[in-house]
């Protein structure tokens, strides 16, 4: 086995999934970036309307912005366990509550299938594991509706997505804190709308945790 994986290194060596530089051994970031990289100050941490906060390890600018565009959209999904490891840290360092679940913001059939993957999905997973712990489904997108990107301003992004959401299985969440986790946080209006729908099948309280913070 050990054969196999340093040929596979040989011919595919590893490399930071932000810079993209070579490197010596299977770490999913370089020394250089673990530097570098636009962390935010004391978790990022943002108030909420309806989920309580969020925080985010990572600013969404520079070579973060690129890397999350490159896991979005062009089938790069293998670095969600890279993403996992620095939203773990995060959320062991400053997550001061006890969460019950962790789930994940969904993609609608529709952009799953076009996309190939759910990517908060995948980082959902990914983070857990670290956490040793897992991700179960708490939502469904039921409704395709416009990409939040493509909106300005927070009344418009929240008009958007209002009813686009649905609980999966309100008896799991019945009195539960669900730590709910997305891959970037702009305005907070879709982490509040998923918010709501948990909070009204019965979830007492609803935290959020996402990679990279827009502004």
């Amino acid at each position: 086995m050990g054969f196999f994986s340093s040929l596979l290194d040989l011919l595919f060596p590893p490399k930071c999934v932000f810079c993209g530089r070579v490197q010596n051994t299977a770490n999913s970031r370089c020394g250089r970036c673990d530097e570098d990289l636009p962390f935010t100050k004391d978790g990022g941490r943002r108030e909420g309307d309806i989920h309580d906060f969020c925080i985010s390890p990572l600013n969404y600018e520079g070579v973060v912005r690129k890397s999350i565009l490159r896991y979005k959209f062009r089938g790069a999904s293998s670095y969600a366990g890279a993403y996992g490891k620095i939203l773990a840290e995060c959320i062991r360092e400053h997550l001061h509550i006890k969460y019950d679940i962790i789930s994940w913001v969904p993609l609608s059939t529709r952009r799953k299938r076009s996309r190939g993957y759910d990517q908060a999905m995948l980082l959902a997973l990914a983070t857990a594991l670290e956490l040793g712990d897992v991700a179960i489904e708490t939502l469904a997108k039921p409704h395709d509706v416009t990409a939040q990107s493509e909106l300005a301003g927070k009344e418009e992004r929240r008009a958007n997505i209002s009813g686009a959401y649905e609980a999966v299985d309100p008896e799991l969440i019945a009195g539960k804190c669900v730590l709910l986790i997305d891959d970037i946080v702009t305005t907070g209006s879709t982490l509040d709308e998923c918010a709501r729908i948990l909070r009204d099948a019965g979830a007492e309280r609803v935290v959020c945790a996402a990679l990279a913070r827009a502004e």
